[in-house]
């Protein structure tokens, strides 16, 4: 593992259960090259911007949540996961050694991942539980699977960590909403009528503006 290698951090939540089974540390990256209409993190899709972390500073940073929060598994999100995968299959890779387990959202499905024929694509699959695959079609909106945006996209169960007949994947979508001193932080999936309404919060004075983002 490539310790120093950098790396673009749009945000991170040291523990959520909004983003998939159990407790767990959720990272997104600053950049991706798709365009789905409709993305609900627009602001995560330019590949300027964002926090340069190094690996072993990020993998340091999962431990202390594992340490603090009894997590049992990383997150990855974006911006899109399979444009850093150098970095994103090192973290994971970590993650595996630590007993850790790892879904990744991916706007790609698992043959054009597969197709790239990209060694840091590869290992990045081969250390990862879940995959999420498929870009987000907003007209297909999914009502009945937790943590999934559009019907389109399929749940790849890449291990026996997880299993397809976890009630937890039938259970209603969940939103986490934090204060802290900068300002509102959302994440999580809304139910679809409540997609626009953390866009109207404000952060109390005198915080100012405040870092609003939401998943």
């Amino acid at each position: 593992m490539n310790t120093d290698l950098t790396f673009s951090v749009a945000t991170f939540v040291p523990c959520t259960e909004a983003e998939g089974p159990g407790k767990r540390f959720a990272l997104w990256f600053q950049g991706c090259p798709l365009r789905c209409p409709g993305c609900c993190n627009p602001e995560y899709l330019p590949f300027k911007g964002g926090t340069q972390w190094t690996v072993g500073d990020m993998v340091r940073e999962i431990e202390k949540s594992h340490a603090e929060h009894a997590i049992e598994g990383v997150t990855l999100i974006g911006g899109e996961p399979f444009a850093h995968a150098e970095a994103a299959s090192a973290i994971a890779d970590a993650m595996w050694q630590r007993g850790l387990t790892v879904m990744v959202f991916s706007g790609y499905t698992i043959e054009d991942i597969r197709a790239k024929h990209d060694p840091s694509c590869d290992e990045l699959l081969s250390h990862t539980d879940i995959l999420v695959d498929g870009p987000y079609i907003r007209e297909q909106p999914d009502t009945s699977r937790r943590w999934i945006g559009s019907t389109n996209q399929r749940i790849h169960f890449l291990t026996e960590r997880y299993r397809a007949d976890d009630p937890s994947w039938k259970q209603k979508n969940t939103l986490e909403v934090r204060l802290n001193a900068n300002g509102i932080t959302v994440n999580g999936f809304p139910a679809l009528h409540a997609v626009q309404l953390w866009k109207g919060m404000k952060p109390p004075k005198p915080t100012g503006s405040g870092n609003r983002q939401e998943s």
